[in-house]
């Protein structure tokens, strides 16, 4: 790399930091309307980001009070570019985090911020050992960012598919235990706070949420509509309105819940089957595409060889 070349990338680098820095300067800043209530409702209006996540003498959470605000302000700009609020805000409920969408669009900023620092640590190494061109290098930068900004967003889905897959798994074995102890003689409400108490898992927080809805003062069929909805699951929803028609109807509770219970149990065998079938399927593509060309080889090369062998 030339001389000129690296000290216009590094004139540029102090460049641009210096300008962050300048236009970051209170006295050139006027502060919002929100800025100026923000300290008499910290408590209210929930703008505090992950403030809770460290102790006040901790060198993270300095870092937060400083970058606070500029991570605020991207995460506004980064929801008005990308949209999906309401989306973003069931998929969290699904995923059982407790955060807003602000504070999952600054976890998407400091991904992409961290996908774009490893790709320039990168182009830099590269361009000062003279590989690749400099604007190619930045482009790569600028594709990495987005690339971990998009990251987070398939990480949630992956979180979403394993809190489902775990609440499947959890939800036959805590029918039971409802059945058992309606059948034993406690009342829908104490079953479930029995259930809740003496499970641990998902399933468990679910329905301690149920439990705190209704001493809230809300009932409990509302409540277990409240669960179908949030979760999202075919299967807890039937079981959710499956509770709710029989304590309307009167229904005997202990038979639909292990009704209930059977059916899940069913619907999770057929799954396994049909996993069990697409994966059969997958199996074939090594076997066609990688395995097969390699035994026609062996087969005929010999062959082949004692041909040319002849015919020379």
């Amino acid at each position: 790399m030339s001389p000129l070349l690296l000290g216009g990338v590094l004139g540029a680098t102090f460049g641009a930091g210096l300008l962050i820095v300048v236009r970051r300067m209170p006295f050139l800043r006027k502060p919002s309307t929100d800025d100026r209530i923000a300290p008499y409702l910290r408590d209210l209006d929930g703008t505090e980001v992950f403030l809770g996540a460290a102790a006040s003498n901790s060198p993270f959470y300095a870092i937060l009070r400083l970058f606070g605000p500029s991570l605020r302000s991207g995460a506004r700009r980064l929801e008005r570019v990308l949209g999906g609020a309401n989306s973003i805000r069931r998929r969290l409920a699904r995923a059982g985090i407790e955060r807003t969408v602000e504070e999952f669009r600054i976890e998407q900023l400091l991904w992409g911020t961290a996908a774009f620092g490893a790709g320039l640590v990168a182009s830099l190494i590269a361009v000062a050992a003279g590989i690749g061109n400099p604007v190619a290098m930045l482009v790569f930068c600028g594709l990495l960012g987005v690339l971990g900004v998009l990251a987070r967003d398939t990480y949630l889905g992956t979180q979403v598919r394993n809190r489902e897959r775990r609440l499947l798994t959890e939800l036959p074995t805590v029918a039971e235990l409802l059945a058992l102890s309606v059948a034993a003689g406690e009342g829908p409400a104490a079953a479930l706070d029995r259930v809740a108490r003496s499970c641990r898992g998902d399933l468990a927080d679910e329905l301690k949420q149920v439990l705190a809805e209704t001493r809230a003062g809300d009932t409990l069929v509302r409540a277990l509509d409240a669960l179908a909805e949030r979760t999202g699951l075919l299967a807890l929803s039937r079981f959710a309105d499956g509770l709710a028609v029989a304590l309307e109807r009167g229904t005997p509770l202990a038979d639909v819940l292990r009704a209930q219970a059977g059916d899940i149990r069913e619907a999770g065998r057929r799954e396994l089957i049909e996993s069990g079938a697409r994966r059969e399927v997958a199996m074939m593509v090594p076997v066609i595409f990688l395995i097969l060309p390699v035994t026609i080889a062996f087969a005929f090369y010999p062959g082949a060889v004692g041909i040319r062998l002849i015919a020379g």
